[in-house]
């Protein structure tokens, strides 16, 4: 390491953790496609009767000399993608394809609204290096297709690369073209290296369908829509755009559509009826491509007959609604390469192509570079400038805030040891919620298993749960607090932590609190005084007389009164026993109320991460801009037991830890009596 700055020795270090990663994987690839390959060879690949014949035809042949795709040269994959769950299987399919890929990508994403918002966050925060994207909102086009009746459960989504000739840019000559159920398993360039085969008059490249839908054999009285034998999947298309636009591509669909739709009345799977029955029509138009490029998995594929023949797999396409419970005898080889891009990790795939002078410098880089790596605090301001891949809407969301202009938005943000917290929270709070989760890719499938199977969550549309994925050593609290502020689509926020549950009501009390105190035009801050109890179990109090009587007691205290009592003393909890009406009360530092403001209000300082400080300096920036405190007298929330976090621990056991905080608080008291013109005068604890 020697002449090596810090930055490049841990540079370094980091280049080496992920290829040990990237190697290790693709080791485990190999050794499970070395057992399927195995497996089928003693087997004969066929467990009902002799190996079926080899096919003949264009899928059969090799070209006898295999051009390179040089390495400079962008590859263009398009994919329609819409709705949140849709967003989520697009994110394990490029994670497939940035694993395998030396060349620099340009993903051309058609997109619905939703998707969209979703996907631009995700490949911004993402930032990976050797790809580009582009958005094309499918709302423009949706009406060239809407027309088609579809039964397929895509819906009109399903027909709309119908449409990519005419979104795609007219400087685009060909293009991949995906559905989001595949998964690869090399690298997407052998892929686009077919298109040196086609013949002057192909324009689309489709592997044959293997199921024998197009057959019209699988029930009684079915009807499929016209096909060239067995038909073709359009899960994985070669598109020659410039080909399909000379050929009046727009009028010859919408021609053929409407012919068979007079017979047929519906499309049974959506756009890949009709581009079958355009083969049917006009077969010189496509190339037949090997059919490891699209091995179709449903209960009605003949699959096996595909991988008997060509060992060396490419593309699987779950190209059925129950996903991984396909009837397959090798499903648990794929179900295996589709789960480890599933909990693959993201960040690992942030890698910097060489020699082909595209590599952008990020904003975070620009960042880093001002930074004094000699800093004794440089890990904490680094902690500010990263990235942190970001997936907004990991789940549907169906919301609208209520009419009388009142609504309020619980916000707060968890990592995996909190996720306990989230279906009583739930049981507490029927309002809207934004929650930000802090997890790796891992994890996330994880929470999304337990959502999806919680009779509790499963049935809650009003929570946006936001995944920000795990990098780093610190916990970027506030960072994650912003990005559940950002999302809100009510007035008002509730800005509480995950581990305190509201009194049952306190949402329609804070509704008509709202109004009666009237924040839509006032600068006002109600807080909502916090309590704690330290035993796992106890009866939740009702109301404020089971409350105080729980005080009393001594199963309830005021919160952190043993530790912290600065960041609540302000609430005055004294008169607040009494109090019938609410009652302003004055900052104080170090005061960091649970509180209910209008959420335009600013977002919290990313330079606090971990443990300390998070909360009192946005409190402390609201007094800033001459927000008033006003306390409810009839609501409150209570604090749970849980083990202390893992930063909270770091705080008490590092000394440079703490020094490095009042560092930073300094920092910020400085920076905020120059922003507002203000003077802070006291001293740091």
């Amino acid at each position: 390491m020697l002449g090596f700055t810090g930055r490049e020795a841990r540079l370094a270090g980091r280049v080496r953790e992920m290829e040990e990663q990237n190697q290790l994987l693709r080791h485990q690839l190999s050794v499970s496609q070395d057992h399927l390959v195995a497996a089928m060879q003693a087997g004969g690949g066929n467990s009902s009767g002799p190996a079926p014949a080899r096919r003949r035809g264009p899928a059969a042949r090799c070209p006898t000399q295999e051009v390179e795709v040089p390495k400079c040269e962008v590859i263009h994959v398009a994919i329609v993608c819409a709705g949140y769950n849709s967003s989520r299987s697009v994110v394990t399919l490029i994670k497939s394809i940035l694993f395998y890929s030396k060349n620099p990508l340009h993903f051309h994403l058609m997109a619905d609204s939703v998707a969209q918002v979703i996907l631009q966050t995700l490949f911004y925060t993402w930032s990976v290096p050797q790809a580009e994207v582009s958005f094309y909102l499918a709302d423009n086009v949706v009406q060239d297709v809407a027309w088609i009746p579809n039964k397929h459960y895509s819906g009109v989504y399903g027909l709309m690369k119908l449409t990519l000739p005419k979104v795609l840019p007219g400087a685009l000559r060909q293009a991949i073209v995906l559905d989001t159920d595949v998964t690869f398993a090399t690298d997407i360039a052998e892929l686009w290296r077919i298109f040196g085969q086609f013949g002057p008059k192909q324009a689309i490249g489709l592997v044959e369908n293997q199921s024998d839908w197009y057959l019209g054999k699988l029930w009684k009285k079915h009807r499929p829509w016209p096909a060239l034998g067995r038909g073709f999947n359009t899960g994985v298309i070669l598109l020659q755009l410039q080909r399909l636009r000379d050929l009046g591509w727009g009028q010859l669909w919408r021609l053929v559509a409407e012919k068979d739709l007079i017979t047929m009345l519906a499309t049974s799977l959506a756009d890949q009826d009709i581009f079958n029955a355009i083969i049917k029509q006009h077969p010189h138009l496509v190339l037949t491509l090997p059919c490891q490029w699209n091995v179709q998995l449903s209960d009605n594929t003949r699959s096996e007959i595909c991988y008997n023949e060509v060992t060396d797999l490419k593309v699987i396409h779950w190209n059925s609604p129950k996903k991984l419970k396909v009837k397959n005898k090798h499903v648990e080889f794929f179900r295996n390469l589709y789960l480890t891009f599933l909990e693959y990790d993201g960040n690992l795939l942030r890698r910097e192509l060489f020699g082909c002078n595209n590599t952008k410098i990020s904003l975070k880089e620009r960042e880093l570079s001002k930074l004094n790596e000699e800093d004794p605090c440089y890990e904490f301001r680094r902690a500010r400038v990263n990235s942190l891949r970001t997936h907004l809407y990991f789940l549907d969301y169906d919301y609208e805030p209520s009419a009388d202009g009142n609504d309020v938005t619980l916000v707060a943000q968890l990592s995996m040891d909190r996720l306990q917290m989230v279906e009583p929270l739930s049981k507490h709070w029927e309002g809207p919620m934004s929650l930000t989760l802090y997890m790796s890719d891992a994890e996330a499938q994880q929470f999304l298993s337990y959502a999806l199977s919680s009779e509790v969550l499963s049935t809650r549309k009003n929570i946006g749960y936001h995944i920000v994925y795990k990098e780093g050593s610190f916990y970027p609290v506030n960072f994650l607090r912003n990005v559940g502020l950002q999302q809100v689509n009510t007035p008002y926020v509730f800005l509480t932590d995950i581990d305190f549950l509201p009194m049952f009501g306190l949402y329609p009390f804070l509704k008509k609190s709202i109004q009666v105190l009237n924040l839509e035009s006032a600068k006002k801050a109600l807080i909502i005084p916090a309590f704690e109890t330290q035993r796992y179990r106890i009866t939740f109090p009702k109301t404020k007389a089971e409350l105080l009587n729980m005080l009393d007691m001594g199963t309830l205290f005021t919160f952190r009164y043993h530790v912290w009592t600065k960041g609540h003393a302000a609430t005055n909890f004294q008169k607040w026993r009494t109090a019938t009406t609410p009652y302003r009360v004055q900052w104080e530092p170090d005061f960091e109320p649970y509180i209910v403001v209008r959420k335009d209000i600013p977002e919290y300082d990313t330079r606090f991460v971990g443990f300390g400080w998070n909360k009192v300096s946005h409190v402390m920036e609201l007094q800033a801009q001459g927000f008033e405190f006003v306390v409810v007298p009839n609501g409150f929330i209570v604090h749970m037991p849980h083990a202390p976090s893992f930063d909270i621990a770091k705080f008490r056991s590092s000394a440079q830890y703490r020094k490095c905080l009042k560092i930073l608080k300094n920092e910020f008291v400085k920076d905020l009596s120059k922003r507002y013109n203000k003077k802070f005068d006291f001293e740091m604890s």
